[in-house]
């Protein structure tokens, strides 16, 4: 399905500013958040388009890219999947704790799972583009993407060389800070705001990296494309995410597929489409006429009386199945043309070929006038 613009998911203007698009965010995600809608599939789907539209029009560069180029501008920008994401992840993705605060529990869950152990990183996903040549035989293509990877300066730990990160002093260490509420009858427990829960801070960030311990990188993968793929199908390449955190393992890379128009053909199912202009000579006399292909120009023979719109099935000229590997068929509709302009001599013997016309042997032009007269008969 094709996806919506990301000003209009939002609901933004496209001069909007970065506050302006924060605060619609911050509005769409409190309205759709599972917490709020449980079991609600559309409700869901609704929360996270809201959060790839934001992740892109946050970002400078990103939606610089989407402004000229529109969603094709995104391949390789490392733009998350949020749609094999949960809640916690998106969030944690986004970096949101700051914008929603404890709000729904977030910075809390967030936190938790972080502890919890080890996590899997973030997936990304690319778009790869084919030919319908390279959907018939299936084909490898290099790709070029962008991802965060572990800074190599500080190893991912955020901090400058020879330097730890400290326990967090606004919290002693323990992630939350409490605050009293009426008159000391009950505390109030939030995320600690300093160190986002984590109970640490970097008192010397690593300058490469500026202490979030994560660099974009530019990374070239091969993917091999089966044979007889679908428009938007994806092919999932294992570990070619973001690193995962506290130990755990990459993400995957998900490359999307994308089929570029063929000047002659298109695509139904598994068959293939020509759309043929003939004379209409040719259509009454009938004879061999040439047909493109995805293996070059072939000969098909087309009856005499041939009439527009007939379709003619060449076998085993189509597409594999994916499973099944089956191959589907060509199918060459035909179009008669007239021609717009005669000479003498070909309106001459044109008029000489219409005294000769004998309605009583043209079955649809038959049944037409019949008809025509019934219905004026009655009336």
């Amino acid at each position: 399905m094709a996806k919506r613009d990301y000003y209009e998911v939002l609901g933004v203007q496209k001069n909007a500013s970065t506050d302006d698009i924060k605060r619609a965010y911050r509005r769409l995600a409190i309205k759709y958040h599972p917490d709020k809608n449980p079991d609600d599939k559309d409700a869901e789907a609704k929360f996270k388009e809201c959060a790839e539209a934001y992740e892109v029009l946050s970002d400078s560069d990103k939606r610089s890219r989407y402004d000229q180029f529109g969603h094709a501008g995104l391949h390789g920008a490392g733009v998350h999947d949020f749609s094999r994401m949960n809640v916690e992840d998106i969030f944690g993705a986004l970096n949101l704790e700051d914008l929603f605060g404890d709000m729904f529990g977030f910075s809390n869950r967030s936190r938790r799972s972080r502890r919890s152990g080890p996590r899997k990183g973030y997936d990304l996903e690319t778009v790869v583009q084919l030919t319908l040549n390279e959907v018939a035989d299936g084909v490898e293509k290099t790709i070029e993407f962008t991802r965060q990877d572990l800074c190599e300066e500080c190893k991912g730990s955020g901090s400058a060389k020879g330097s730890s990160p400290s326990a967090c002093s606004a919290c002693g260490g323990s992630g939350q800070v409490a605050q009293s509420g009426l008159g000391g009858f009950f505390q109030m427990v939030s995320t600690c705001r300093t160190c986002k829960g984590s109970g640490k801070v970097i008192t010397k960030p690593c300058k490469k990296c500026r202490g979030s311990g994560r660099v974009p990188k530019k990374r070239l993968v091969t993917v091999k494309i089966p044979a007889g793929v679908h428009e938007g199908q994806s092919v999932r390449i294992a570990g070619e995410g973001e690193p995962g955190f506290d130990g755990g393992p990459r993400g995957d890379l998900y490359c999307y597929v994308r089929i570029k128009e063929h000047p002659f053909l298109s695509r139904q199912g598994i068959d293939l489409v020509a759309v043929v202009p003939i004379s209409f000579t040719q259509a009454a006399l009938g004879g061999m006429i040439d047909v493109p292909s995805l293996n070059g120009k072939r000969e098909l023979k087309i009856p005499a009386g041939t009439q527009y719109g007939d379709v003619f099935r060449i076998k085993n000229e189509g597409l594999p199945d994916i499973r099944t590997k089956r191959k589907g068929d060509e199918l060459v509709q035909v179009i008669v043309e007239v021609p717009k302009k005669l000479d003498k001599e070909q309106e001459e013997l044109l008029r000489k070929f219409a005294e000769t016309e004998d309605i009583s042997v043209m079955p649809k032009s038959q049944g037409f006038f019949e008809k025509l007269k019934q219905h004026f008969n009655n009336g």
